[in-house]
């Protein structure tokens, strides 16, 4: 697979080609996701979660997340690596600089921020110091604490209207991708349709730009609880390889996600 960039992920959504996305935490399961066609590879703070053993993102630290940033980028030179900025770590622009510039030294090619619209001046400034920025709405698992658990986000009209206004300031503000977490169906189609950037959902339905998965999910391993949002496609692939192609397909034929994945 050739090298990814942003303007690439443009021409997807112009030309109405799915994006995948999956998170990659190392070097080994980056090299397989790039090999497969997986578009973006995201350095998650679910590694909280999923690697460390933690009830939420909340605890991870910026040298974490750079760190295994650096082994994704180990994996794959031409891959399209987003890291996430942890919990804290851009409470106004000049700090969200600073750290910012740690993960794109460790080899991200962009930034993930959760907020609205109160980051657009976080926002710009990142934009200003030549670091490439992906918002994230809807559900705000950073915010956990304040919204009272893990709840689907946008169900009202205000509050989707919310969303989309959200979305179209953070674009202007420079955002060039934005993923939206845990939204009715609708809601992802339209601000979808309503920006010119790529929009990848998680739990928001089949008519976004794109879909991204965190990897544990995809690939079924927490047998305790799935996520309504996704699919064990290791079950389905046989293998590894297997499951990560199978995810990929079914994104670019519109399979995935089905009805049952989605909220109303």
């Amino acid at each position: 697979m050739s090298r990814i960039r942003t303007a690439g992920l443009l021409k997807k959504k112009r030309n109405g080609e799915k994006i995948t996305a999956l998170t990659a935490y190392d070097s080994s399961f980056a090299k397989l996701f790039h090999e497969c066609g997986v578009d973006v590879l995201l350095i998650g703070d679910s590694l909280g979660m999923v690697l460390q053993g933690l009830d939420s993102t909340v605890p991870v630290t910026i040298d974490e997340v750079a760190y295994h940033t650096r082994c994704v980028r180990a994996g794959s030179s031409d891959a399209f690596v987003i890291a996430d900025m942890p919990f804290m770590t851009y409470p106004e622009p000049l700090i969200a600089c600073e750290n910012a510039a740690e993960l794109m030294r460790a080899g991200a090619n962009m930034v993930k921020l959760e907020g609205g619209d109160w980051l657009v001046e976080t926002v710009q400034a990142l934009t200003r110091q030549g670091i490439p920025v992906c918002a994230h709405i809807g559900l705000l698992p950073q915010s956990v604490n304040v919204i009272g658990g893990y709840k689907v986000q946008g169900r009202d009209e205000a509050s989707a209207q919310a969303l989309v206004d959200h979305a179209l300031a953070l674009e202007a503000a420079g955002a060039q991708l934005l993923v939206v977490e845990c939204i009715p169906t609708h809601v992802g189609k339209r601000i979808s349709d309503a920006l010119n950037i790529p929009v990848i959902g998680i739990g928001a339905g089949k008519e976004t730009d794109g879909q991204i998965l965190v990897m544990h999910d995809m690939l079924g391993m927490n047998a305790d609880y799935l996520p309504k949002f996704t699919k064990d496609f290791l079950a389905q692939g046989g293998s590894l390889r297997g499951a990560v192609s199978a995810y990929v397909e079914e994104v670019h034929q519109g399979k995935f996600p089905a009805p049952e994945h989605c909220f109303d």
